[in-house]
């Protein structure tokens, strides 16, 4: 059986990290993947591998088997580069209020979301995204940008402070940083160029932890925040 050989062990080592990292982005268990590969002990050797710091490698036929069950090629396994570098796709579900107001039960979006956004980096399961409406979050959001959060609920007191797709319990949808409110179970909305909103009970919130720039910005933000 042909072996790929490697020079060094961090090789190895990073030929793992890029097969765990797609095992988590897809949400698939090391077991489930290996039998839908056809290698059952393909991930736990590799493992074992690189636990032992055994430098003779992985046979030819294990990450073209592999790379397919993980939606990438043998390539990117083995490289990290090149065509087969993983994309992602998320969902534009709907708007969010940057200084619009908008209520998620009157956006008349169709069931499957606004547009599907596909995205060059890889993306963690269960992300969703909105369009950004308004302009009281500029100049760190524009109209049309597309920011990313889980769908997750979080409790709005653990992500006091960071910026956040929000729903108020009267059903408004809006992108503002979080602050504890005067009142018990309370929270204030700020924004970077608008007053703030005081004392709001939140049903639904998330933290906002990607960033689409829109194509007709004049803006030069990288992707990632």
């Amino acid at each position: 059986m042909n072996k790929i050989g490697f020079s060094t062990y961090n090789s190895l080592a990073d030929v793992l990290s890029r097969v765990e990292s797609r095992l988590g982005e897809l949400g698939l268990s090391a077991h489930a993947a290996s039998m839908a590969a056809g290698k059952p002990d393909a991930v736990r050797n590799l493992r074992r591998a690189v636990s032992n710091g055994d430098r003779r490698g992985l046979t030819t036929e294990t990450l073209p088997a592999l790379a397919p069950v993980r939606r990438t090629t043998a390539a990117w396994l083995l490289e990290g580069s090149g065509e087969g570098a993983p994309r992602s796709s998320v969902s534009v579900v709907g708007r969010i209020g940057a200084g619009a107001e908008i209520l998620p039960e009157d956006e008349q979006v169709p069931p499957e979301g606004l547009r599907e956004l596909e995205i060059d980096i890889p993306l963690p399961v269960g992300m969703i995204a909105f369009e950004v409406e308004g302009n009281s979050m500029w100049p760190r959001y524009n109209a049309g940008d597309v920011v990313l959060c889980r769908d997750a609920e979080h409790d709005p007191a653990a992500i006091s402070g960071r910026e956040a797709a929000v729903r108020t319990a009267d059903g408004k949808r809006d992108q503002k940083t979080i602050r504890r409110g005067t009142a018990p179970e309370t929270f204030d909305l700020e924004s970077h160029n608008a007053p703030p909103i005081r004392d709001v009970t939140i049903a639904w919130a998330s933290p906002i932890e990607l960033i689409v720039p829109s194509p007709n910005a004049r803006s030069t933000r990288g992707l990632i925040r």
